[in-house]
């Protein structure tokens, strides 16, 4: 891609994967055998940044998830050091609808200083819909904000509907929906989750399944407004999403919304 094209914009990626180094390797493997699809890289830091350079990326979400509860607390540290060492980083926490302390869960990601929840309920395998989940939206709505990961074929545990539920029962609750609302169920995120004053999503892991044309007519459908560039890494890497962004056709105002400024106002930078 030619450079020019992309350095007149800040770029800003609102999703990344980033795991320890020891278990690096393992872990991503371990995500590409979940989805049965090739991973691009490996979840390391200096390689998300690498990748990110060739595009200029400003600024990267990070985020781990705890498959089990006692991972908790040490993946929380991990995205803290993390972040403390590449001030680039804004670092999302995490917990578990089974952990014994959800409460001190939160106050350590807020002690941290880490801005906000990342739940997988399909790695976690939870309802994001049910009581115990509620639990902890309750906790953090008004408090921190919520990327969740959302759709699978596969299962229901993150079905656009029951995001959807979410929505509906905490309004305060500050939602980033990601996969355009639905990994591969995105004609149900179009049916449920649009129309949410706090509902926005990423369009992370959905451009390479679908046609450009039909990658702006869902984002349209959210709203260009709603809408944050990401790339899904070590899924997935920056110069491809990129491109694959760049086709959908929108104008250059719009582009830079999606881009960063959506993500910038929605998280308050």
């Amino acid at each position: 891609m030619n450079r020019e094209i992309y350095e007149k914009y800040e770029i800003i990626d609102a999703h990344a994967h980033i795991f320890p180094p020891k278990i690096a390797e393992k872990a991503t493997v371990n995500v590409g055998k979940f989805y049965d699809l090739h991973m691009d890289s490996c979840g390391m830091s200096k390689r998300l940044i690498d990748g990110g350079n060739k595009i200029g990326v400003s600024k990267y979400l990070v985020c781990s998830t705890a498959t089990v509860p006692h991972q908790v607390r040490s993946i929380n540290e991990f995205i803290a050091e993390e972040c403390a060492a590449n001030p680039e980083f804004l670092g999302f926490g995490t917990t578990h609808p089974k952990s014994e302390d959800i409460e001190g869960d939160i106050d350590q990601i807020i002690e941290l200083g880490l801005h906000g929840v990342k739940l997988h309920p399909d790695f976690q395998a939870f309802d994001a819909d049910s009581a115990e989940a509620f639990g902890i939206y309750e906790m953090i709505a008004g408090r921190l904000p919520l990327l969740i990961h959302c759709g699978d074929p596969r299962y229901d545990w993150s079905a656009p509907l029951k995001i959807r539920k979410i929505a509906e029962n905490f309004p305060n609750l500050k939602i980033q929906a990601a996969h355009l609302g639905g990994y591969q169920r995105w004609d149900e995120a179009q049916e449920f989750l649009t129309g949410f004053d706090n509902v926005f999503v990423d369009i992370c892991s959905s451009l390479s399944f679908m046609s450009p044309e039909k990658a702006a007519e869902r984002i349209k459908g959210f709203g260009v407004e709603k809408c944050f560039f990401g790339c899904d890494f070590p899924m997935w890497n920056h110069e491809s999403e990129l491109e694959l962004f760049l086709r959908t056709g929108f104008s250059e105002e719009e582009n830079r919304m999606i881009l960063a400024e959506n993500f910038k106002n929605f998280y308050n930078l």
